[in-house]
């Protein structure tokens, strides 16, 4: 049994006869609730815990109802916990309904066919993408990984000071006033650091590039006015 010490206007007093149809009794010396509005009672007191009861006594239930169209219980258990979430942060939502139970059920059955419909328009999109990539774009995301695996390389060979600017400038995307305060440096000092770790790395990376194909070639130099410029 669940305890919930709020009253929400159906306390049960009695035995189980006296209970409202589609009631959800969580003890029975606590609140019964029916409808929308005993819920939202619920939640406007900002009654955690109340809440935590009263989600703990629907969810394994409702995680049965969602597997039964997803067929994954850990993605069951997460369309659940996101219908309550939503709950939560749309309380006003529950104001007109009149069966609560009846709501949790149609919100975690739709909840799942959004899921599920998402799910194919996510995997119509890989295979239209699969579909129409051709042997050039391959070897053009082939020819970035690349680029992208030498500039890691060079990057940790640049002299101390330079490798700290550059990645504060290039991969955490700070300003120079802000990589100056952080290194404790002038902003010209900054900018001469970063203009240093831009031309050595240029040269490292065309000597890599001399030895690849003339389209190869092309790809790269596109690529370093990406990264390097």
């Amino acid at each position: 049994m669940y305890n919930l010490n709020v009253n929400l206007g159906y306390v049960k007093s009695g035995s189980r006869n006296n209970k409202p149809d589609g009631a959800m009794e969580l003890n029975q010396k606590s609140a019964v609730i029916v409808t929308g509005r005993d819920l939202l009672d619920l939640i406007e007191q900002n009654n955690h815990g109340a809440f935590t009861d009263f989600y703990s006594y629907n969810f394994q239930k409702l995680i049965l109802v969602a597997d039964k169209y997803v067929n994954d219980i850990y993605v069951a258990e997460e369309v659940v916990q996101d219908v309550f979430l939503k709950i939560w942060e749309n309380k006003e939502s529950l104001l007109y309904v009149s069966s609560i139970a009846a709501y949790l059920y149609k919100s975690v059955v739709n909840a799942s066919i959004n899921y599920i419909n998402r799910q194919k328009n996510i995997e119509k999109h890989h295979l239209r993408i699969a579909a129409d990539t051709t042997e050039e774009d391959i070897e053009s995301i082939t020819a970035q990984n690349q680029l992208i695996v030498l500039l890691y390389n060079e990057i940790e060979l640049l002299p101390e000071k330079c490798q700290k600017v550059f990645k504060l400038s290039r991969i955490q995307g700070l300003k120079y006033k802000q990589i100056a305060v952080e290194l404790g440096i002038s902003e010209k000092t900054v900018e001469n650091h970063m203009g240093n770790a831009l031309r050595l790395l240029r040269i490292r990376v065309m000597h890599h590039v001399e030895s690849e194909s003339e389209d190869n070639k092309l790809r790269y130099l596109s690529l370093m006015t990406i990264f390097l410029f």
